[in-house]
């Protein structure tokens, strides 16, 4: 498994996974749509941790810088 996630891209997923699950538990977003955004929080969070993003792969995406 090759990383294909930069920095940048990493911590803008963890942002929103903190924005999501603060809306969700203060109550401001409720239901089915505060699940799948806890939901994609978890997801945003192990694909920053492992800099690894299975979506990318069949666009050939990379936001990582490439070493020279």
């Amino acid at each position: 498994m090759k990383q294909n996630m930069g920095t940048i891209d990493r911590i803008i997923r963890i942002i929103l996974a903190i924005i999501f699950v603060i809306l969700y538990f203060t109550g401001v977003i409720k239901g089915v749509l505060g699940i799948i955004l806890l939901i994609l929080s978890v997801i945003f969070v192990i694909t920053s941790i492992l800099a690894f993003c299975p979506l990318y792969l069949p666009f050939k995406i990379s936001t990582k810088k490439e070493k020279k």
